[in-house]
């Protein structure tokens, strides 16, 4: 986080030095934003997904400006506050429940190993109804799984699957904690990566879908969060006053550098893929994105692969 008057640091370096973060610096406080939204969509009679710990988690952490869990708290934000005219909500409503139906969609197949990537704070494994005989890891930063671990104690909340934290960075070597933390590299695997991909310089991410591939057994799902034209965003004056609230500049940690196009990517892996635009997948909900991610939902799409036999 820039003090004021500090110089900006290149695109991308808090994610691709050697530093850490916990849940209210750097990535770990996107994160926290994007509870606070899980948590306002939990309040709409149209939620598309309900989050009964979004609230909780926000209101453990320290931030450095105010993120409203509720309505009555947007109310209350100074006039000149982003948050009301944001609407995140709209956004993170339909991406949740997108990939939320892909873990149903994958326990109906008979997947019962579920690996999400850089998990944040959202505890689906507490929060989703799994299959029988199901096993989530979740990873992500140490600190981050530490402050999400210790909340959900507090709240006595017990997981609905067999749960295993894996507390790693993804620019270390997290296959190998993985397989430490019981991964099976012969089951079927549901993996998702949300909220990922456009941290990641352009060799990471194809370090990544490379690997995610190699520890794939045939009948592995992958979904991914992907972005067709992120350097729009970049142009983008509100999204960025609208980080500023947090004393973030997200683009400061948002990667535009050109890079193959993960479909792409995937397909030459040998996976089946499928695209669906936001916009398009928020009409299937019912939901008009607009406001001020509605050029976020512009440039997103969802990907959801399959490795065949």
């Amino acid at each position: 986080m820039r003090s004021p008057g500090q110089a900006r640091e290149p695109k991308g370096a808090s994610v691709t030095t050697g530093q850490q973060w916990d849940i209210v610096t750097s990535v770990g406080l996107t994160a926290l934003g994007v509870a606070a939204a899980r948590a306002l969509e939990s309040h709409r009679e149209d939620r598309l997904m309900s989050d009964p710990f979004a609230a909780a988690f926000v209101k453990a952490a320290d931030a450095p400006a105010p993120m409203p869990t509720s309505p009555q708290e947007v109310a209350q934000l100074p006039e000149d506050s982003t948050w009301a005219q944001a609407r995140m909500e709209d956004y993170i409503g339909v991406r949740s429940r997108c990939f939320d139906d892909f873990f149903a969609a994958a326990g109906e197949a008979g997947v019962r190993q579920v690996v999400i990537l850089a998990s944040g704070l959202d505890a689906r494994a507490h929060r989703l109804d799994w299959a029988a005989g199901t096993t989530a890891y979740e990873i992500d930063q140490p600190k981050v799984l530490e402050f999400k671990q210790t909340v959900l104690d507090g709240l006595g909340a017990a997981p609905e699957c067999a749960h295993r934290p894996v507390p790693i960075d993804l620019r270390e070597d997290w296959s190998a904690a993985l397989a430490e933390a019981g991964f099976d590299t012969e089951a079927p695997t549901a993996w998702l990566a949300e909220g990922l991909l456009p941290y990641l310089p352009p060799e990471a991410e194809q370090q990544l879908l490379t690997t995610i591939d190699r520890l794939s057994a045939f009948g592995s799902r992958l979904a991914v969060e992907d972005f067709n034209d992120i350097r729009r965003l970049f142009e983008d004056e509100d999204l960025a006053d609208f980080g500023q609230e947090w004393g973030l500049d997200m683009r400061d940690l948002l990667h535009s550098d050109d890079r193959p196009e993960a479909p792409d990517v995937l397909r030459g892996l040998g996976w089946k893929t499928e695209v669906e635009g936001a916009e398009a997948k928020a009409a299937s909900y019912g939901r008009d994105l607009s406001g001020m991610f509605g050029e976020m939902a512009d440039a997103s799409r969802f990907v959801e692969a399959r490795k065949p036999a």
